[in-house]
């Protein structure tokens, strides 16, 4: 059985053969800007440090672990409520707890 079609995938095929579809005046002013200098001004200057390199194998971040964790429902929907990245907002709370709990100074929080 063929799925319907969701109506996103848009096709354009371009007839060669058929005559372009610019004006007289569009074309005037194409033939106009032919040998002007372009204009990079609104480009930031790019360093050419030597620095690229070839993508490696994805290495996992180290720093976290995946647990499994049972939290009261209200707790954790309040937290969903608030928006995408929940879970990297419980961590910061969890964070500050274990700061505020600690006998050593606070350090800088990473995220």
């Amino acid at each position: 059985m063929k799925r319907p079609t969701t109506g996103k995938t848009v096709r354009y095929t371009i007839d060669l053969d058929a005559p372009p579809s610019f004006t007289p005046e569009e074309i005037a002013e194409l033939d106009a800007l032919e040998g002007r200098p372009v204009d990079f001004s609104d480009i930031p200057e790019q360093v050419d440090d030597g620095k690229w390199y070839r993508p490696g194998k994805f290495e996992e971040v180290i720093n976290k672990q995946q647990v499994t964790l049972r939290i009261d429902r209200d707790v954790l929907e309040f937290f969903r409520s608030s928006g995408q990245r929940y879970q990297t907002r419980i961590n910061n709370v969890l964070r500050d707890y274990m700061l505020a709990h600690q006998a050593t100074p606070p350090q800088k929080r990473s995220r």
